[in-house]
């Protein structure tokens, strides 16, 4: 159980994985019956992918040891009814689980404190006002990093991501911790075709501007990060904070030596009476991933000679 207001000045130092109680002492984590599900996986390195490939079907326990690298990080803006199911189902798959309410006012930080009050290895952390989806997963790594924790994996609060997936990345991360672990989305029938196709073009700016370095999609929040390269990244600049957190993540890390292994994972939307909720605003959040792109391809020619180099000579 961990509840904690955020405060970058009074982040504590416990032990590598552990949640701090209101008492200060370290709390132990539960983890709850889940299944790893077995991903296929791009990449060229055969560590991760024997990793991903001899991942069989288990079933957790609560007296299981939860993670001192990796947790599960899930920024959350007032995402609707699928929170609570979203929570369960990552605990269900990983231990721990961190929750970074952006500044709601539905309601939601309540019902996960509560959430956390009766689990261990959920930890929550409320951030006073809005800061965006960038904003509150900086914020979670820092948090992360204070404690000893060296990646995270990012899902979105609102359902769309596949929670049984969460163990196969995770080793995927492991056997490769020098890399980033990005999901590759399959799309079903509820996804928005107008959203389906013109990520396309966001794709095509993100291949460019890395020289084809296996990104593959751009905009797919479910990845595996190290926390230390990206942590240093957003915190040299201002972006990064909102809509334009994903793409410019994957091209920074991979302009930083960040090596991508990409793994597929479907991706569900909802409609408003399955309860769904999308902030996404299509003027401004297309204008804002257009700005960044003025930026990325100006770092992108400042870089070519660098980028060229590591194409040749890998």
């Amino acid at each position: 159980m961990s509840v904690q207001p955020f405060d970058a000045k009074r982040q504590s130092r416990g032990a590598p994985g552990a949640s701090m109680g209101a008492g200060g002492e370290a709390s132990c984590y539960e983890n709850l019956a889940g299944a790893a599900a077995r991903p296929r996986i791009s990449s060229t390195s055969p560590a991760a992918q024997a990793a991903v490939a001899m991942s069989t079907p288990s079933v957790s326990t609560a007296s299981d040891t939860p993670s001192s690298t990796h947790l599960v990080l899930i920024p959350s803006y007032n995402p609707g009814e699928k929170l609570d199911e979203t929570v369960r189902s990552a605990r269900a798959q990983w231990n721990p689980v961190w929750v970074v309410v952006d500044g709601s006012t539905d309601g939601s930080a309540a019902r996960l404190q509560a959430m956390a009050e009766r689990d261990p290895g959920l930890h929550v952390i409320v951030l006073p006002a809005n800061r965006g989806k960038g904003g509150a997963v900086l914020a979670g790594m820092e948090a992360a990093a204070a404690r000893g924790f060296t990646h995270v994996l990012t899902m979105d609060s609102d359902g769309q991501h596949p929670a049984q997936l969460i163990s196969g990345f995770m080793a995927a991360s492991q056997a490769a911790p020098e890399a980033m672990v990005l999901g590759l989305p399959k799309f079903d029938a509820s996804a928005p075709q107008l959203r389906v196709q013109g990520r396309r073009l966001s794709n095509l700016f993100a291949d460019v501007e890395t020289l084809w370095a296996g990104i593959g999609d751009s905009l797919y929040g479910f990845r595996v990060y190290p926390i230390a390269p990206l942590t240093a990244i957003m915190q040299r600049q201002m972006w990064m904070r909102r809509f334009d957190f994903d793409p410019e993540a994957a091209v920074r890390l991979c302009w930083a030596g960040v090596r991508p292994i990409r793994i597929e994972a479907p991706v569900r939307y909802f409609s408003a009476g399955e309860g769904g909720v999308s902030h996404f605003n299509y003027v401004r959040d297309n204008l804002l991933l257009a700005g960044m792109h003025l930026r990325l391809v100006s770092g992108f020619a400042l870089r070519l000679p660098l980028l060229v180099g590591r194409r040749l000579f890998p």
